[in-house]
Parts: C-alpha cells; sequence; structure tokens
C-alpha cells in the first residue's frame, strides 16, 4: 500500500506537471482568455454596469475603465454585501470572507467566491506535486502531514461565513489526505496557542512526520517545545522529515535556526497564498522564485513601484514585464476583486515560465513574524502613549529584532525624544496596548508567546539627523521610514553609539 501510494503520488505529478505547461507555454494568451472570462462573467453585477464591463473589448478598454484601488476604495461594495446585497462584485454572493487586518478602518473582509474558493486548494495541491514532479521523491505521501494554521470555527459578517484564510482552507482539505493530516481537528480549533501547540505535541510525537507546514516563527516554536520537552532534535524525532513548506514572510532569518534546531540539511517550498488569492509557488528547488498562477481566474497586472505613487503610473500586463525590475502587484479576480493593489511588491526572476519572488510592500511595514503591521497602526500607537502626557518625540523608527541575545523575539521602538515620559515602561506598555488592539497577528504573536511586548530603545539628541548624515540623506526631502522589515537603520545606530539606553 505504501508503495502505491508513492508511485501514484509521482505519476499524478508527472500528469499535473503537464496540465500545468500547457498554460505556461502559452502565458499571454492564458491571461488574456482569463480576462475575458471576468469581464463576461462579471458584467451584469453592480460594479460592472457601473465600470461599462459591456463595452470594453480589450486590455487597453479595460485599464480605462478600471482605477486601481485599496480596500478603502472597495469598502462600500463590502458593506453592501455584508447588507445582504447580491451581484455586487461578482456573481451572488460570496461564500466567504476571509478576515484580515491592516488597514486603516480596522479589519478587512475579503471576498472568497464558489468560483475563486477551488483555485486555492488546487495551487496549494500542485505545490506538493512540483516538488514530488521535480525531486521524483514522494516518500512523504507516506508519512504524517502536519499543517500549522488558524482556528477552522468561523464566524457569520452578514450572513456569510468568516474566518482567517487559513481556517476556511481547513474545511478543504482532499478525503486522501485526512487520514495523513495533523492536527486533529479539535486541537485546530483551540484559540489559545500555547494550550494548542502543547495538544499538537501530543498528538505528533510519536507520529511519522514527513511534511511541516507553516508561517516560520509559528513552526521554530513548535520545534523548540518538542526539543525542550524530548531533549531530541527534530531529525532525531521524525527521521523521514525532508522539506518545509512555508509563506507569508521571509525565510532568510529563520533559516540558520532552523537548520540548527533539525538537525540536518532539508529541502523548502515557498508559498504565496493570499486571502486576495494563490499568486505563486515555488515549483523548482533548483531556481530562485515562484511560478506565478496564470490559469487560476486572476488577471495580472504590474505597476514599476517608481511610478506607483504617480496619477496615472505605466500599468503593465505579463506581456510588457521585465527581469529585476520592482512591480506593485494588482489583481483583478473572480472572487469580485478589481483593480486591486495587494500592497506587495514583486520582481520576476524568469519570464519563461513567469516566476516572481516578493521584494517587499508599497508602504513601509514589520511582517517578520507575518504580523502585517503598517505606518499607520504604529503611529495611532505612539498617539495613544502621547496621549494625557508632557513627554514628546522628535523622530523614531521601529525594527524587528529577531534573534536577541536571550528570550523571545520583539519590536524594538528607537525612540529619540524632545521630552522624555515619567516612565518608559509604562508609555511601552500605552504602545503595546494599542499595537494589539489595532492588529490581530501582532495580538496573536505576543498572546502565543511567539514575541514578547516591544521594547524602546532612547536614541542620543540628534542621533537621527546624524544616521541621515551618514547615509548622505540629510535634507528636508528625506524622512525617516517609521518602520520597516529589517535591521538596516537600527544597526547604524547600534554601530554609531547613537543607542543609550533601553526600557526595562
Amino acid at each position: 500500500m505504501t508503495n502505491f501510494k508513492s508511485t501514484a503520488a509521482v505519476l499524478f505529478a508527472r500528469y499535473i506537471h503537464f496540465q500545468t505547461k500547457k498554460w505556461t507555454d502559452q502565458p499571454v494568451k492564458t491571461q488574456e482568455k482569463i480576462l475575458q472570462y471576468l469581464i463576461k462573467k462579471a458584467q451584469n453585477t453592480e460594479f460592472g454596469r457601473e465600470h461599462h464591463f459591456a463595452q470594453i473589448k480589450n486590455y487597453e478598454d479595460f485599464k480605462k475603465q478600471i482605477p486601481i484601488r485599496d480596500y478603502e476604495d472597495l469598502k462600500p461594495y463590502i458593506e453592501k454585501i455584508i447588507a445582504g446585497k447580491s451581484d455586487v462584485l461578482w456573481i451572488g454572493k460570496p461564500l466567504y470572507f476571509a478576515k484580515t487586518s491592516g488597514t486603516t478602518s480596522g479589519a478587512k473582509y475579503i471576498p472568497i467566491t464558489k468560483a475563486s474558493m477551488p483555485y486555492h486548494i488546487k495551487a496549494a495541491r500542485d505545490a506538493l506535486l512540483a516538488y514530488i514532479h521535480a525531486t521524483g521523491d514522494a516518500s512523504f505521501v507516506n508519512g504524517k502531514m502536519i499543517f500549522l494554521q488558524g482556528s477552522p470555527v468561523l464566524e457569520k459578517k452578514g450572513g456569510i461565513d468568516t474566518g482567517r484564510l487559513s481556517g476556511i482552507v481547513a474545511h478543504y482539505v482532499p478525503s486522501y489526505l485526512q487520514k495523513n493530516r495533523l492536527p486533529s481537528w479539535e486541537t485546530n480549533s483551540i484559540e489559545d496557542w500555547d494550550t494548542k501547540v502543547e495538544h499538537i505535541i501530543d498528538e505528533t510525537l510519536d507520529q511519522n512526520m514527513t511534511l511541516i507546514s507553516g508561517i516560520p516563527s509559528w513552526v521554530q516554536m513548535y520545534f523548540e517545545k518538542l526539543i525542550e520537552r524530548t531533549g531530541k532534535n527534530i531529525s532525531d524525532l521524525f527521521p523521514h522529515f525532508n522539506f518545509f513548506v512555508y509563506g507569508g514572510v521571509n525565510f532568510e532569518p529563520y533559516k540558520s535556526k532552523f537548520e540548527q534546531l533539525i538537525g540536518k540539511k532539508i529541502d523548502y517550498v515557498e508559498l504565496y497564498p493570499a486571502s486576495e488569492g494563490f499568486i505563486a509557488y515555488q515549483d523548482t528547488q533548483d531556481e530562485e522564485g515562484m511560478l506565478l498562477q496564470l490559469n487560476s481566474g486572476m488577471f495580472y497586472e504590474f505597476i514599476p513601484v517608481d511610478e506607483f505613487h504617480l496619477e496615472n503610473p505605466t500599468r503593465l500586463s505579463i506581456k510588457n514585464v521585465e527581469l529585476g525590475v520592482n512591480y506593485a502587484i494588482i489583481l483583478h479576480t473572480n472572487a469580485g476583486l478589481w483593480g486591486y493593489n495587494i500592497g506587495d511588491t514583486v520582481t520576476f526572476t524568469s519570464l519563461k515560465p513567469y516566476r516572481i519572488k516578493v521584494s517587499g510592500r508599497i508602504k513601509h511595514f514589520i511582517s517578520a513574524f507575518g504580523e502585517h503591521v503598517i505606518a499607520k497602526e504604529v503611529e495611532k500607537a505612539l498617539q495613544f502613549a502621547l496621549k494625557g502626557t508632557d513627554a514628546s518625540i522628535s523622530e523614531f523608527t521601529v525594527a524587528p529584532q529577531v534573534n536577541p541575545k536571550e528570550g523571545l523575539p520583539y519590536h524594538e521602538w528607537l525612540i529619540e525624544f524632545d521630552r522624555e515620559p515619567k516612565n518608559i515602561a509604562v508609555f511601552a506598555q500605552k504602545i503595546d496596548q494599542s499595537m494589539q488592539a489595532q492588529n490581530i497577528y501582532y495580538k496573536d504573536l505576543i498572546d502565543g508567546k511567539i514575541l514578547r511586548p516591544l521594547k524602546i530603545r532612547k536614541v542620543q539628541k540628534g542621533g537621527f539627523h546624524t544616521y541621515m548624515k551618514l547615509i548622505g540623506k540629510f535634507g528636508g526631502q528625506n524622512k525617516i521610514p517609521q518602520l520597516s522589515d529589517n535591521r538596516k537603520i537600527a544597526d547604524v545606530l547600534y554601530e554609531k553609539d547613537l543607542v543609550i539606553n533601553t526600557s526595562p
């Protein structure tokens, strides 16, 4: 039976590879067909009528009718759907709302439709099959697989099932994977992460684990607790565990720590799943980048990042993109997203086939642990802490501290005060309180003991000015980024002895 399963998986992987090759060999034609399909299907929706879909003949017409938008622009349509209206952005009503955070208005509700849902599942499946085809190794199908994800327990929003994307996807695990899949439904539904991870360890400790998947920071915690309980490294506990599937954050900061915890080198498969659609997955172990999903009910546009803030930036289909250019990625989808800026920037690593890597965000942000903290959240938290005090600041920046010398990672707030608050520790607590209230991912990471509450570092008077001089950007037209996903600014501040104090 074991040999049959792995042999069948290799054959199925070969079949899917050739099916995939049909559209990767005709990428432009494939995207043109998707565009026509989207226009035709949605022309009688409220959005389609407002934007004259019936008159659109080609991509140039399409660009003229569909402006670029973010969630705030989309929100009035979402509110109509929540109020019970059908045929707003896509035919009928969504099957689900994927709930995310990170906007000025709090939670975002991203529609997932009957047309779009299968592609979330298919792309995840095809990523595993691509690994099998690329390596010839299907042995993992004979063991147990763990997918660390959000709770599958859903709530209702306007009568529509609503939850985290990973929790929604948990409802669609194929039947042929159900016997191999861990943790159990009951364990997956536990909200408290400390309790949940202990149950996951109980369920997986004596199993033949062959595939582990999740956001690196959460998986790292699972590994550390396994080692703490047993005194063994991961490869001793799970000798047949040979590849890790991840997405959501840059894996590089974690890689050396993972190999230390595991005790050997393994393969990695990167995914690019978003609530808005499953955009790409790594299809080879030999080349950089992830295969852009051109046949998944989504039409893509790309705007050069240096033009993004212009009134009429250049908008390109895949036909005209170039290698190495930093683009903002824009989606039009069969979930009813139109001209939607998801905030990510990508570069193409290959044009035959089209492969991308995520290069960052249009706006400054921190997501070293999957928290998706944005500038407005940071600004609001600081304003909350300053309210009612006589403290004031001249400059600040926030950076992740992924590998502290001791204790859990944290967000490091480097602040140059004009007037210091009377109690730095209380000030830090207020900022952290506001951050957790605004950002559910950040709160989850604190509650789950992946992160500890933020720390404040005091920067000497004039320290940021000195920094700007050092990097040749001193002047009124240049601003200190208020947050970044790396430690470039923080490292220079420390290197030049511009940091003078830490919070308790």
